[in-house]
């Protein structure tokens, strides 16, 4: 069976960078703009992982995280935060939210797709 990501950025270039590295891989990428629209695609999609920024219009990572974790279907989902983002305050608020992991971009696509097998195994 195929793990499918979905994958949530307000930057195009970083959404078709996503979406090579990770179709290269042999996962099924289903993509979002923005927090708000990550949750729309949540409506009608169960992706295995969610890799998600945090700075982004309309709904920020740390709003997403939050309201994924509330929905008792994605509790369990695993997400992993991709930004570019160092600040260990913004990390611990991303954990405290319910964040599985912190990726800093520019991102390595070999690590990216270990630590989706870390967390999907």
């Amino acid at each position: 069976m195929t793990t499918t990501v979905l994958t949530v950025d307000d930057s195009r270039s970083m959404r078709d960078m996503l979406r090579h590295s990770l179709s290269e891989a042999g996962y099924r990428v289903v993509q979002a703009e923005d927090g708000v629209h990550g949750l729309e695609v949540l409506e009608n999609e169960t992706p295995d992982v969610i890799v998600t920024d945090i700075n982004m219009p309309r709904l920020d990572g740390f709003g997403f995280i939050e309201a994924v974790r509330k929905d008792a279907k994605r509790r369990g989902t695993p997400v992993l935060v991709l930004t570019t983002e160092v600040d260990a305050e913004k990390k611990l608020r991303a954990k405290d939210a319910g964040a599985t992991g912190w990726i800093v971009k520019p991102f390595d696509p070999v690590k990216l797709v270990a630590a989706i097998r870390r967390v999907t195994a």
